[in-house]
């Protein structure tokens, strides 16, 4: 075992100057790893009283700067800002010249690829889409959280090694994304983690309203053993009324739902369709079960059953899926920070993201 002691990062030369363009959640966080790594942080730029304590907290003493300034000290540029605002910072960056030739250029979104970061590209950047599959809550134990965080990687082939590199450097497994499958990838991570939060603080709430006082303590292990089975070992976890076809079971479910929290019956009727396809598909419901089950969950979602659909002979029309008007963005998971214009966005959503 080698006990040799590893200097300070401090005592190293720093490789890159790092800039920071949106200190949401995440930017800080990137940027205080790669300083372990023995980059240096140089500017930071944000907008909102919350993203300049983020800064101060995770990046002391690196100044809070306007985003072109950031752009014209540092090498290597994170720009961390919420989805829907990226292309447009990309471009008023570039059109007004804070872009230099040679710069490596990195945003966080799940969603887009490189080639957002083309008008910068045009200008001479270096693009690289660099999104850690991680949740973020904007303190610093995002940084120790990012030792083996997954980061869907997109970049230009020639610069795949330079990429990867930066991922590891930060103590993330790199994972290559193709350019067209980004949305489906970020799709993919805001299903899990983005509903996966929804679920479970509805459940607290459910379980606060049948009279349990410690709903967290009761879930803790109980999530966490679905979990790690669903992970290893995929549709085969799946347990519970749905799965078994214990269709007098969810048709009480759906009745309390309705008496106390009609808000989440939706969801439920929603989940549980789901639930029901796929324990289908793997054998698990049998189909004599599925036929009453899903005339459940059509009922429940406010649609008559009708002969001859899915789940066997004279099975229910399954309900068209609920639908939702709001959009998850992965992060991908959950920060948006603030955006003040092409020049002054600041945050991430980028959590899974």
């Amino acid at each position: 075992m080698n006990t040799t002691p590893q200097p300070d990062p401090k005592d190293r030369p720093a490789r890159l100057t790092v800039g920071v363009v949106g200190a949401g959640r995440v930017g800080p966080a990137l940027a205080a790893s790669l300083q372990l790594a023995g980059h240096r942080p140089v500017a930071v730029s944000g907008v909102s009283d919350a993203s300049r304590r983020r800064a101060a907290a995770l990046l002391p003493d690196v100044p809070l700067v306007p985003p072109a300034e950031v752009l014209q000290r540092a090498e290597l540029v994170l720009l961390t800002v919420p989805d829907d605002a990226l292309p447009e910072l990309v471009t008023g960056l570039a059109e007004t010249g804070a872009v230099r030739p040679g710069q490596l250029l990195v945003h966080t979104s799940g969603r887009y690829g490189a080639r957002v970061l083309d008008p910068a590209l045009r200008a001479g950047a270096l693009p690289l889409a660099l999104h850690p599959a991680m949740t973020f809550t904007g303190t610093p134990v995002d940084v120790q959280r990012l030792a083996g965080c997954s980061f869907g990687v997109t970049a230009p082939e020639e610069l795949r090694l330079a990429a990867e590199a930066l991922v590891i450097e930060m103590g993330g497994e790199p994972e290559w994304i193709a350019e067209e499958r980004r949305p489906l990838y970020h799709a993919a991570l805001a299903l899990g983690a983005n509903h996966l939060v929804t679920l479970v603080a509805q459940s607290m709430e459910l379980l606060r309203t049948a009279g349990v006082a410690a709903p967290d303590r009761m879930l803790g292990p109980l999530l966490g053993a679905a979990l790690d089975n669903a992970l290893r070992s995929g549709d085969a976890a799946l347990t519970g009324p749905v799965a078994r076809g214990d269709a007098g079971t969810v048709a009480a479910h759906i009745e309390e739902l309705r008496a106390h929290a009609p808000q989440a019956v939706a969801g439920y009727v929603a989940m549980a369709r789901a639930t029901a396809d796929r324990a289908l598909d793997h054998g698990l419901l049998r189909a004599e079960l599925a036929e009453d089950l899903l005339g459940v969950l059509a009922d429940g979602a406010g649609t008559a059953t009708t002969p001859g659909g899915p789940g066997g002979p004279g099975g229910a029309t399954r309900a068209p899926a609920a639908t939702d008007d709001d959009t998850t963005g992965p992060d991908d998971t959950g920060d948006t920070g603030d955006t003040g214009g092409p020049d002054g966005t600041d945050g991430t959503e980028g959590d899974a993201r």
